[in-house]
């Protein structure tokens, strides 16, 4: 079985450093990388039918624009490096997602990319790699 690597990916510069991080390790051990993009989705259980309606519209509408601005350039990216390389798009609390992925795909390592910054907010609420690193069912890269 070659290593898959799962990228928590959205297009940052961080995110950019963690899938070439990915990217090399995949080449280094001949494995795969999986771009995934995870917007973060509640339910709403109180919407009309036609709030629903008109919610579900734009959710697909931001899949597209995810598929075409963010996952397309970075498969483009990783296919050129003579990886294999797949993308995917889900809705949902970003670790809980990623871990979720790392499961059901069978997944050897997850990256995910920090920017460094310490704000009021991530010490309040805690932040993506933190959490993703005290939940995930595989090892864990958080790459600065």
């Amino acid at each position: 079985m070659s290593d898959k690597f799962i990228v928590g990916f959205d297009g940052s510069e961080p995110a950019q450093r963690a899938l070439e991080f990915a990217t090399g390790r995949a080449a280094a051990q001949g494995g795969s990388v999986l771009i995934a993009h995870v917007l973060e989705w509640s339910p709403y259980s109180f919407l009309t039918p036609n709030e629903l309606e008109e919610r579900h519209a734009r959710r697909k509408d931001e899949m597209a624009r995810a598929e075409s601005a963010i996952l397309t350039p970075a498969k483009k990216q990783v296919a050129a490096a003579g990886i294999e390389v797949e993308t995917v798009i889900r809705y949902g609390h970003i670790a809980e997602t990623l871990s979720k992925l790392a499961k059901t795909e069978g997944a050897t390592q997850l990256v995910l990319g920090r920017d460094g910054q310490s704000s009021f907010g991530s010490r309040v609420f805690g932040s993506v790699a933190g959490s993703l690193v005290q939940i995930s069912p595989v090892p864990c890269t958080i790459v600065p």
